[in-house]
This record gives C-alpha cells, structure tokens and sequence, in this order.
C-alpha cells in the first residue's frame, strides 16, 4: 500500500497545489470552484456503479464521463418531477434526488461486488488522478479567465442570466416568463436549469455561478474529448504500443480537446497571420487589428451582402461569456458520443444471425441494451436543453447502430435493418416519453423548411473547413486503402467488419461533421429572421456541432495517420493538419487578450460577480435593484420600461428574476410568435407610465397584476416629459427611494 502511496505522490501533489493555487488565484471564489470540482468528484464517484457498467470497455472505465452522468441523471430526475408538479423546486427537493440516486447506486454496487463485478477503475488509479488534474487544471484556468471579463451584460447575457434568477425564485417549471409575466418561459432554458439545478445543491448563488458554470463547461469541452480519443488511440494501436508510443494516445487526446476547447478557426490563420504578412511582403502591411468575432461572422459579412449567417465555435462561446442552451449542453452531447463509443466497443464482436435469433432473449438483449436506453433518455433531454442538438444527435445516433449493426450481423441487409429500425425506433419513443413535460407545454418556433436561396462562397468555406475536411478526406483515403487493397474486404459488409473499432466510430464522426456543413447550403429553417439571415440559426447550430465532431476526430485522425498508415504521403498529410490544428489555438490567445485583457496579472482579477456592471452602466438604479433582490420573495410582477433586443432594457427583470410585462421585444416576438399581443403589452406600458387618467392606469395594473413600479434611468430615458409621476405615486406608497438619484420603487395598492 505505501508502495502505490508514493507511486501516486506526484499526482495527489499537483492536486493539492492546484486547490491551493486557485486560493491565490481566484481569492474569495475559490472555495465554489473547488465546491463544484469536488460535487462533480463526489458525484462521479457515486455512478460509477452505472457508468462503469456502460464504459466497462474504456481504460478508466468512463470516469470523466461519469461525472456528467451524474449530473444529467440527479439534474433531470429532479426536473421531471417538478414538471409533473410532484416535487417543488427547491434546495431540499435536488438533494433529495441525489441522496435518491446514490443509494440506488449504493445497492447496484452491492450487487456487483456480489457478482464479483468491478465497476471502479482500480487498476488505473494514476490514469484517474492524472484526469482529475486535467479536469481541475483547466477549470481552474478559464475560470479565472472569467474574473477578468465577468458582467453578465452584452449580447444575450441579460436573457441567460434573467433565467437562472427567474428559476432560483420558482418553485415551480417551467418559470415564469421574466420578460412575459402573463406566461411561462417558452424557450429551450434546460442548459439555465442544471446551472441553477448546480447552484442549488452547492449553496452558491446566481451571481458567482453564471461565470462558473460556462467554465465549468469548457473544462468538460476539454477532458472528454481526451477521454474518448486517448481511448480510441489506445484502442487502434494497442497491438504495437510500443515503450515509444506510450504517450501517442495522451497526445491524441490533448489534440482532441484543444480541437473542441480551445482552438479556432482557419480564419484566424488566414485574416489575423497570413494576409497580414503577405501584405507586409508586399509593402502594404498594416498592424495586426483582427477582431476575434470576426471568425463567427464571415460568411454574409465579408463580403457583406444580405445573406448574414453565423458560424460560432466553443471557444468563442467560452471567451465571450453567453451561457445560452448550446453551450450548457456540450457537455451532454459529449456524453453522447461517449455512450455511443462505448457501444460499438462493447457490442464490437461479431454476431451469427442464424444462432443468435434462435436464442430466446435476442430481442431482450438488443432492446435491452443500457447504452440504448440511455441515448434515448438524453436525445430526450436535448428537446429541452436546444432542440437541434437532439436532430442532429439523433441522426449521429441512428448512423453509429446501423454502422454497428452491419459490424456485427455482416451481410444480411434486411436483417440488419429490423434490428436497426426496432432499435432507432425504441430510442425515438423513449426520447418523446422522457420529455412530454416539457413539450405539452411548449409552443413551436419554428415554421418549417425550405430550400436555400443563397449559398456560401467556396473559398470562406474553404477557410473555415478546409482543415478537417481535408483530414476526414484523407483518413478516408487511408481507410480505404489499407482496406480495399485486399480482396477479402471488397464488400461494403466485409469492409466495415474488418475496420479497427476506432476507425469506424472516427468515419461516423468525419462525415456527419462534413454533412452538417453542407446541409446549410442545401435548405434552411425557417424562422422570423428570414428577412437577410435567412440561413443564421441553422448554420450557427448545425455547424457548432460539426465543429465539435470535428475537433474530436482531428485529434483522432492526425495521430492515427502518423501512427498506423504506412504511405508517407498520408503521415505528410497528418504533419501538415497538425500544424494548422495547432496554428489556430492562436485564437485563444488573441481572444483571450482582446476580451479579458491582462490576464498574465493576478491583481487585475475582478472576481465572479456576474452583476458588478449594475454600479458602472446603471448608477442610478443599482441600489434599487438591489433592494427588490434583497427584499421581495416569490415572483411578483414588477413593471419596468421595455425596450429592444440587446439593450440596457429590463435591467431590473434581468439582475432580479422578476417578471415584468413584457422585455425584449425580438425574443418575445421569436418565442411567442403573437406581434399583435406583443405590439399591445408595449402600447399598455407606455399607458401606465405616461396617462393621466388615474381609472385606465390602475385597470391596466389590475390586468397585468403589477405589485411592483420601477421608476428610473430608463423610465426617464423613454418617455421623458411624457413621464406621469404624480399620478404614478398615487398607484401605491414608496417603498424605496434612492438617496442620491431620483429612482424610486412604488408598491401598488
């Protein structure tokens, strides 16, 4: 025991110096950091008894991932049961669950000990601790990264953050609309839940626990790609690991997760380096002023024509600061594509169809598998936390059986179909049931489909993904090659039986990746953006997901063409992507420097405060803003002036989780899709403020059973001379007055 003690020295050293180091670090927030890195431990830990079971073909035996099935299993037990109203939304009820589920746990792992099972890495402890260094390392990093650029103000942040206090005081799902107080939030708000579902069970609050968790995020952006593709190396050159080659599938899995965490785009490499110094070649060079968003806003912008599309990434989700659905649930759909790794590793031998349907419990065993189960409750979920994440996964998933199936059964078509069918069917059904709280409730946004009117130029598509395809092509060509050129395996079905695991799983992740590239060019979504961005939000999701697919297979495939092809051209090919792979973690750095500054000095950290902006951008109604945050339980209507999308309006709806009438104009009319109704709220608000009939003014606070008046910078900033005061204050009594600026807060009679 003393002996493995010391073998493991160095590794419990690095950890306790990386929980004291973020002391110095983070200061005063370095104890919710390291609360939710050991609530992810812990819960880890406590379903590894499951995740064991489904990633007993992996090394560690799924670790990492079990703490994301940790989190989705307790996060969306408890949400289903406050959905159905059978729990209240609260602290007590999310520690119940996970009490509830680690019991069970608790139970199962009896089990297993009895059945002489072991679901616990034991022999891999270095492999674990080695992880959890990773996973601390790079939490610890972009959180504080955070405390440099922490306002939760900007872009959407109003609306991702306005959610997670709207739920903090619900005890009810889904919350109150903050921005529609006469509904409930009609959007995809699971990726808001599980922060909040965090927040609670760790006794933080909303205000640290914004910045933390996108960081939280991006740490799993980073370890679980490195998880699945360390195996996946291991797994393709385990029959020459050499002493030598020990480290390629560390690096591999490095690779990976910079792909996905922290790398950029070719247009970085292109518009920040390249041009810049071919222009300087030339004598025309200019100081380099790239402007990091620019890679997510290229195609319809520069050119700009009337085709605005977007086409962000993880890293600049990361930087910038959004914690919209799509980031939150990265995570999820990483534990997806673990799932379905482990899968075609567990069911990778090959089957005899005749013997096998002989056998009474074939049909059990196929509908029966745990990791098809699974994938069908989280495919489920992704209804909730962003819609397109579950087409998209649905499809990978379908694409991932069959191609397993045609493994396993070999050539009889038909045959491989009914099982395929039966299964993507049983996974479709168990998806809808899982999540009928939520749908019965939810109002469509979308219109339907249509074909693509305008289309990308080849060279911008070939500056954002060029690289991968280019690597997919070429690990394709090498695939195919080592396969082909033996007569044996000139068959599709034969073909696909002798590829390597790893290989296989890497081709599934290649092409749907290439295919949601081009499915934008091909058709679109149609939504209220039609009119010049047309093709926006169905670039933005699909291809934010292809980058991910892709940053996991160039990791992959750049080593396994080094590694495993014999042609030197294809490890040429690999050296070249690499290079450029790791050109554009460049990105990082220039983002990271133009959004959050001088990070490389400690003093200039402002902590995580996600509402610090309220005393610099709304001096005058800071304090009162404050005061309905500290003062006023439950979810009372509090009316304040609405204004546009992306504006500095419904500030106190936003930092407080009150409701008011109406908020963001563009949202509201995108998720309520009424411009009437909404057109109507707005001329009722400027009524309130403005009328001076005292008998419409309080029928209009009856209507919107408005308890609360916010009078303020931006009251004062809209309606202006217009603005009736006296006949306000005789709506209620003052409740607060600020000292200094003429804000004031009326509480309706």
């Amino acid at each position: 025991m003393k002996e493995q003690i010391k073998k493991w020295g160095i590794e419990v050293s690095v950890l306790v110096f990386l929980a004291i180091f973020s002391v110095y670090l983070l200061r005063g927030d370095a104890w919710t950091l390291l609360s939710w890195w050991i609530l992810a431990f812990l819960l880890g830990m406590v379903f590894m008894p499951v995740t064991g079971s489904i990633f007993v073909y992996l090394k560690d035996k799924g670790w990492l991932f079990s703490k994301v099935l940790g989190i989705a299993v307790t996060g969306f037990l408890t949400w289903f049961l406050v959905a159905v109203e059978i729990l209240p939304f609260t602290t007590t009820s999310c520690i119940g669950i996970c009490i509830l589920c680690a019991g069970i746990c608790m139970l199962l792992f009896k089990k297993q000990q009895e059945k002489g099972i072991e679901c616990y890495p034991v022999g891999e402890v270095k492999l674990i601790l080695r992880e959890e260094i990773l996973f601390l390392a790079v939490f610890l990093m972009w959180t504080y990264l955070a405390g440099f650029h922490p306002q939760a103000y900007g872009t959407e942040k109003f609306m991702d953050y306005g959610f997670m206090e709207a739920m903090m005081r619900s005890k009810i799902l889904p919350a109150r609309d903050l921005w529609y107080s006469q509904g409930h939030i009609n959007y995809y708000y699971g990726g808001q839940y599980f922060a909040v579902f965090l927040t609670k069970i760790t006794g933080s609050k909303v205000e640290i626990t914004y910045n933390l968790m996108r960081m939280f995020v991006a740490a799993f952006a980073f370890v679980l790609p490195f998880s699945l593709v360390y195996q996946m190396m291991i797994d393709r050159i385990k029959s020459h690991l050499t002493k030598r080659k020990k480290v390629i599938p560390a690096l591999a899995g490095i690779t990976a997760g910079l792909g996905v965490s922290i790398a950029g785009n070719m247009h970085y490499v292109v518009y920040s380096k390249l041009i810049p110094w071919i222009e300087k070649l030339s004598g025309n060079g200019n100081v380099d002023n790239y402007w990091f968003p620019n890679a997510t806003r290229y195609i319809g912008h520069n050119p700009d024509v009337p085709d605005k599309t977007i086409h962000e990434f993880p890293c600049y989700s990361f930087v910038l600061g959004d914690l919209h659905a799509h980031v939150v649930n990265i995570m999820f759909v990483l534990l997806l594509l673990g799932i379905l790794y482990a899968w075609l590793g567990t069911n990778g031998g090959k089957r005899d169809w005749k013997r096998d349907m002989r056998e009474k419990n074939f049909w059990k065993q196929e509908l029966l598998m745990p990791h098809i189960l699974l994938a069908g409750v989280l495919l489920g979920m992704f209804q909730w936390t962003n819609y397109w994440d579950f087409v998209i996964y649905f499809v990978v998933t379908a694409g991932t059986i069959l191609f397993g199936n045609i493994r396993r059964f070999g050539g009889k078509g038909k045959r491989i179909c009914i099982v395929t069918a039966a299964q993507i069917l049983e996974i479709l059904l168990i998806s809808e049931v899982v999540i009928l709280p939520f749908t019965l409730k939810f109002e469509t946004m979308v219109y339907g489909v249509a074909l693509a009117q305008n289309h990308s130029r080849f060279y911008q598509l070939l500056v954002l993904w060029g690289l991968p395809v280019m690597v997919t092509s070429v690990f394709l060509i090498s695939v195919c090659y080592e396969r082909f050129r033996k007569k044996r395996n000139r068959s599709i079905y034969k073909f696909m039986r002798s590829m390597a695991l790893p290989d296989l799983f890497g081709v599934i992740l290649g092409l749907c990746a290439v295919g949601l590239v081009v499915i934008p060019e091909l058709v679109y979504v149609r939504d209220i953006y039609e009119n010049g961005n047309a093709r926006a939000n169905t670039m933005f999701k699909l291809t934010y997901q292809a980058y991910i697919m892709f940053g996991i297979f160039m990791g992959y495939g750049i080593f396994r063409l080094w590694t495993v092809s014999k042609k030197k051209i294809f490890k040429i090919c690999a050296g070249i992507s690499c290079f450029f792979l790791i050109w554009t973690t460049g990105y990082f750095g220039n983002s990271v420097e133009a959004w959050f500054g001088r990070v490389w000095e400690p003093w200039r950290y402002q902590g995580l405060n996600a509402v610090t902006f309220l005393e610099t951008d709304f001096p005058e109604d800071a304090a009162g803003i404050r005061w309905l945050k500290a003062n006023i339980e439950e979810v009372p209507v509090v009316l304040e002036a609405n204004g546009d999308s992306y504006t500095g309006f419904e500030r106190v709806s936003a930092t407080t989780g009150l409701p008011t009438i109406l908020g963001w104009y563009v949202h509201e009319w995108l998720w309520r899709s009424n411009v009437e109704d909404i057109n109507n709220k707005s001329a009722d608000i400027a009524k309130i403020y403005t009328s001076a009939d005292e008998k419409d003014v309080r029928e209009l606070l009856k209507k919107y059973d408005v308890s609360y008046i916010f009078v303020g910078a931006k009251e004062r900033e809209k309606f202006g001379d217009r603005l009736k005061q006296d006949n306000l204050k005789d709506m209620g009594e003052i409740v607060f007055q600020d000292p200094v600026y003429p804000t004031y807060i009326i509480k309706v009679r």
